[in-house]
């Protein structure tokens, strides 16, 4: 009877110690409910990853390429290289292109040119495809070269699983037999949602004018002529549109059968901008659609926005308990403080703001051998977040900060060095 007793005050603790993990656990997956095959959200001052869902997969982004074509547009500008009156030519390729009604475009006269901005302004409103070839063309000379520079600038940005072969983001197979050399006829543009939310902080932070053109709901492309049409922005998450979402300001959209539904969206409240990025976004009964992306962009940002707050962690010249100074070989004094160089911010989840905790990590050997320079750098700090877990960023790195000596600590003299090393001898006798 007591053996039977046990077994069921056992099994009744079982019961409920299940019983109170299980809604913690089905409460932090509908914390942030993502119908997507993958999807990221981040602080896009900073870059940290606020939540990730299969981010790293490499996946087609669509249209989203676009945003790399405007990244070496503005960076040509830059550099002198173009300048946004150009007139480009059309060719026999922007001219069939854009002549394609199962494409976003705008049509392209055969005999016709336009400047820069006006091919701009089509591919960052209107997702226009054989705008976004002349501003390749225009470039590099030819598609083929100008995704060359797509993926080397892609590596140079720390990009690495970006996979390049047209500058639209089409399949290739809707180019009508032009495709870049090199590339496959059914080949896409490829890359992570990680790696598409960091494309879109580079091109933010490097050229902010983006979102001048890419909030713009609609526009006339060649107003007051007989090519005039209206671009209606495929972002309808802008204010005023069917999805609109308070703050949203861009950036891109891409859809084609292999990437279903994507979106690189951005908005800004109190401040704070965060970028949400979604790959194939789909609904409840599975099937990808318009809407299906939005409210999934939506869940990201309203987690972001709504969980989240930026804190200060540690102080610039605070030190940590139990380490407040490192041994020192050799020197004037034998011990040297070491505090914080810069302070640690960061967004935390509000509930959960006394669970964030700090490591130090000391880079420099004790004990340091003089002569010390106030300054000298000896370690860094980790911040890690409830779980135990790194708090990440997207360029890989992790929220720290250096940890440096607090003051200065000179060699001792030669007389003193001596008296030090009799002294220890003579310790080492006994």
């Amino acid at each position: 009877m007591k053996i039977y007793m046990k077994w069921i005050q056992l099994l009744t603790v079982v019961a409920v110690v299940a019983v109170l993990l299980v809604p913690q656990q089905v409460k932090a997956e509908e914390t942030i409910p993502v119908l997507a095959d993958a999807a990221i959200v981040v602080d896009a001052d900073t870059g940290q990853i606020l939540y990730g869902q299969n981010d790293e997969e490499v996946l087609s982004i669509a249209s989203m390429s676009k945003m790399m074509s405007e990244y070496l547009m503005f960076e040509a500008i830059e550099e002198g290289q173009i300048s946004w009156d150009d007139e480009y030519e059309v060719t026999d390729y922007t001219y069939r292109i854009s002549q394609d009604l199962r494409l976003s475009n705008v049509p392209l006269r055969r005999d016709g040119s336009y400047t820069i901005k006006e091919l701009y302004e089509a591919m960052a409103i209107y997702s226009a495809n054989a705008a976004t070839i002349g501003i390749a063309e225009t470039i590099a000379g030819s598609e083929e070269e100008f995704v060359q520079m797509m993926n080397d600038k892609a590596k140079e940005l720390g990009i690495m699983d970006a996979q390049f072969v047209n500058s639209t983001g089409l399949n290739n197979s809707f180019l009508l037999g032009m495709h870049p050399e090199g590339t496959a006829e059914d080949a896409e543009n490829m890359m992570s949602a990680r790696s598409v939310a960091l494309l879109s902080k580079v091109l933010i932070d490097d050229y902010p004018e983006i979102l001048e053109t890419a909030k713009i709901p609609e526009l006339i492309f060649r107003e007051g002529t007989p090519d005039q049409i209206r671009m209606v922005n495929w972002n309808t998450m802008l204010p005023g549109m069917d999805y609109e979402y308070a703050g949203v300001d861009g950036l891109k959209t891409g859809t084609t059968d292999l990437a279903g539904h994507a979106f690189a969206g951005t908005a800004q409240r109190d401040g704070q901008r965060l970028i949400a990025v979604v790959l194939k976004a789909v609904d409840a009964e599975g099937n990808g659609s318009y809407k299906a992306r939005f409210d999934a962009t939506r869940a990201l940002l309203d987690y972001g926005f709504e969980e989240f707050e930026e804190i200060e962690i540690m102080k610039a010249g605070q030190q940590f308990m139990g380490q407040e100074t490192m041994p020192v070989e050799k020197g004037a004094q034998e011990q040297v403080a070491i505090a914080l160089k810069e302070p640690i911010s960061l967004m935390v989840k509000t509930a959960d703001q006394s669970a964030y905790r700090t490591e130090l990590e000391l880079s420099e050997q004790a004990p340091i051998e003089a002569t010390v320079e106030k300054g000298q750098l000896v370690g860094k700090v980790r911040v890690l977040d409830p779980e135990g877990q790194q708090v990440e960023y997207l360029n890989g790195a992790t929220p720290s900060s250096e940890v440096v000596t607090a003051e200065a600590v000179a060699r001792a003299n030669w007389f003193s060095l001596s008296m030090k090393d009799a002294v220890d001898f003579i310790k080492g006798l006994f």
